[in-house]
């Protein structure tokens, strides 16, 4: 695939670059990540902060399985201090704290609790819910990755900084745009405009790169019991949650809202849904794809459709134009209970970066929001569509 300069940079750290650990290969599997979640940034053509603890918070994902305690999956050689072997990740010890004490609290064990974890932890209303032992654990994990995560940084490309900028605090950059949420006080890697570009453009090809060259990598190292083919390895990093999230609070919101008389349009067929129990509590952008449980991605949506046409697939272009002002008219709806109206402006607050929180066009704006960056996924990831 021809590839434009900054596409050329990507290529030669994840194939040429050296490696004693897998870092390199999880850094711009993060920023991949992350562009992917913001994919308006690019709209206004400036340099990107992205905070080094939303970077920390993919590494706690892709690294879960691989801090299993008793069945470790080494990400480098170990070396030997004073006879005795050193972790071959720095956070090896936090991130196996992290692991312990959610699945003692919440039980399972598979390889997507990482991803289910910091999706949980993004949006306040379900953070709430986890207890102050799991949050501590959870801070000392995205503490110590983000001090990990700045040698990979450092050491990309062929000498020191040069492809990315020692990381800064936010106060002290201009003339960037900012993940949103992001703090004055929080470190920053600044990706030049360029470079996000070419992760939005190519971030089908980066993500298999990322996997086929981890895979590669991870089956290269020895390992304690028996090695790991390159198979085992893709598994796990390519697993995701399933629809396991519950959505109690959501649905009797939304189930309060009917009761009251109120009724919804479903986004895809226009039908209308006025009673409880005749709709799906559907995710616009499928959980398969990406897993944004936040209230602008969940609307009440005809079953049939959900289940029979939709599934794992994103809507058309069409059926996305003709879905918006249906989806106005659903956000509209969630403001009228303050519960639902706070959940929706908090979780729109942290990813689209230009709407407003406040205005008489709130919801219109969230609803292209929406179904744009539905539409900009879709095309960037190559997605099966449908059309009602």
């Amino acid at each position: 695939m021809p590839s434009p300069p900054a596409g050329n940079e990507i290529s030669t750290i994840l194939r040429h670059d050296s490696k004693q650990t897998s870092y390199k290969i999880a850094l711009l599997r993060s920023i991949n990540d992350v562009v992917l979640n913001f994919p308006d940034l690019a709209d206004t053509d400036r340099d990107v902060a992205v905070p080094l603890l939303l970077l920390a918070d993919f590494w706690i994902a892709y690294y879960w399985s691989f801090a299993h305690p008793d069945q470790p999956i080494y990400q480098g050689p170990r070396a030997t201090l004073d006879g005795s072997p050193r972790n071959d990740m720095a956070f090896r010890p936090e991130l196996r704290a992290l692991r312990y004490t959610f699945h003692r609290q919440h039980g399972g064990s598979t390889a997507s609790d990482g991803f289910f974890l910091i999706n949980q932890l993004r949006m306040p209303r379900k953070r709430k819910t986890l207890s102050s032992e799991l949050l501590e654990s959870y801070r000392a994990a995205r503490t110590k990755v983000a001090r990990t995560i700045r040698m990979p940084i450092r050491y990309a490309g062929p000498g020191e900084w040069q492809v990315f900028p020692k990381p800064t605090r936010r106060r002290e950059l201009s003339d960037v745009v900012a993940v949103p949420g992001t703090s004055g006080n929080q470190s920053c890697l600044v990706v030049r405009h360029d470079l996000w570009r070419s992760f939005q453009n190519l971030s089908l090809w980066v993500e298999a790169l990322c996997i086929h060259e981890w895979s590669l990598f991870t089956e290269s190292v020895d390992q304690p019991d028996e090695n790991y083919e390159r198979g085992d390895v893709f598994s796990i990093l390519t697993s995701r949650p399933d629809n396991r999230v519950s959505l109690t609070w959501e649905r009797n919101q939304i189930d309060i809202l009917l009761m009251e008389g109120e009724c919804f349009i479903c986004p895809w067929t226009g039908t209308e849904i006025r009673e409880n129990n005749c709709y799906n509590l559907d995710h616009l952008l499928p959980v398969s794809v990406y897993p944004m449980n936040e209230m602008w991605n969940l609307a009440p949506a005809d079953p049939r459709v959900n289940k029979q046409k939709k599934r794992d697939r994103i809507p058309s272009q069409n059926a996305l134009q003709r879905a918006r002002p249906r989806l106005a008219r659903t956000y509209e709806k969630y403001q009228e209970r303050e519960a639902l109206d706070e959940a929706l402006r908090n979780d729109v607050s942290l990813r689209f970066s230009s709407l407003p929180s406040e205005g008489e066009t709130f919801s219109q704006e969230v609803a292209e929001a929406a179904t744009s960056l539905i539409d900009r996924i879709g095309t960037y990831r190559n997605l099966a569509r449908f059309d009602p």
